[in-house]
């Protein structure tokens, strides 16, 4: 059974299930998760723990011998499964279908696993373990949700955001401060409840009190480009480039996402299906809400500029002002290499609004 992660605590105060399977990559909800089923276990008398990480070289046989086998003095079982790699190899394959098998009154099984693709979710292994147990898929919180997942965390330490467009903002604050960084969000959230009694909050009061620790990924830039966010991206921008990370790869990020629209924009115009163009690009989650739009605005000789300004800023990484000895000079992007990544990210986030070549405020 697949159980949605907000709909746990509902289920828990019904039942407490023989085997659950809690998978994905936001480390602060899995936590959340395990210890809100490691608490309800323990209150059913589960204190007989046992650990076992999946790690090379695993003994499966061993896994398998203490779960068949009843603690001495009656204690109930709680059998963990952690597999960092997500990966059990036939032989963890067979096991797990071992484990999904058996079911004792006194054992709870608790198997932690990374975000799965759709191909190890059709397993033979993976589906055993669905059919036998509660499986809770933990999703990150997107950047669009961030806000909302905030005001949440507040409402339940009894803090409100002031009424309309302050509170927005108050929301939008913290959002840009901890973006990329769960675990820090939760923390400032935590630190506001500690500063402040409960009630309405100040945009001056979370101004002073939350830290600017925001994380941000480089693949999370399309994001921002598609939406058009200009806010946004330059505060990513900034970010990575005050956290050392290499220009090269933001590159890397920009261009491919101009190849994939380029690639999408002219099979759309030779007449072939949008959601078949999107599956062959690998296109899915967020980018897939935001790429009809950007594409609309965009023209294939605005994508194809892109890629020609991203192959001069390519050359200028490198050092080389020409790609060959015959080539004219042609205009590079600016000195700051960075400042060319800006530009280059603009032209798709303005599109037809501006061009490359403006300066940055």
């Amino acid at each position: 059974m697949q159980l949605r992660a907000d709909s746990l605590a509902s289920h828990l105060r019904k039942e407490l299930a023989k085997l659950y399977i809690v998978y994905g990559d936001e480390h602060l909800l899995m936590q959340e998760t395990l210890d809100a089923i490691r608490a309800v276990a323990r209150a059913a008398a589960h204190t007989d723990r046992s650990i076992f990480t999946v790690e090379r070289g695993f003994d499966w046989s061993a896994l398998l011998g203490t779960s068949q086998a009843m603690s001495l003095f009656g204690e109930r079982q709680l059998l963990e499964v952690r597999i960092p790699s997500g990966k059990p190899g036939k032989e963890g394959a067979e096991a797990l279908k071992i484990l999904a098998a058996e079911s004792h009154p006194d054992r709870v099984v608790l198997i932690t696993l990374p975000r799965l693709d759709a191909a190890t979710q059709k397993t033979a292994w993976f589906t055993a373990l669905l059919a036998a147990g509660v499986a809770i898929r933990i999703d990150r919180v997107e950047r669009a949700l961030l806000p909302n997942w905030i005001s949440q965390r507040l409402t339940a330490q009894g803090q409100q955001m002031p009424p309309g467009e302050a509170g927005r903002q108050a929301l939008r604050l913290i959002a840009e401060r901890v973006e990329g960084n769960l675990l820090a969000a939760h923390q400032e959230i935590q630190k506001l409840g500690l500063l402040y009694p409960p009630g309405e909050l100040s945009v001056e009061q979370i101004r002073e009190a939350v830290l600017n620790v925001a994380r941000y990924d480089v693949f999370k830039l399309n994001e921002a480009m598609l939406a058009g966010d200009v806010r946004r991206l330059a505060t990513m921008l900034d970010g990575l480039r005050g956290e050392g990370e290499a220009s090269m790869l933001v590159l890397w990020a920009l261009v491919e996402e101009l190849r994939v629209l380029l690639q999408l924009k002219r099979g759309v115009a030779a007449g072939r299906p949008f959601n078949t163009l999107l599956r062959e690009q690998r296109v899915w989650g967020p980018r897939e809400k935001l790429i009809g739009p950007a594409l609309a605005r965009l023209s294939e000789e605005t994508l194809v500029a892109g890629l020609a300004f991203a192959a001069r800023l390519d050359r200028q990484m490198k050092g080389l002002t020409r790609l060959f000895a015959s080539e004219p000079p042609q205009a590079l992007p600016p000195a700051d290499l960075w400042h060319g990544l800006f530009e280059l990210a603009m032209m798709v986030a303005l599109s037809n609004q501006s061009r490359v070549g403006q300066s940055r405020e």
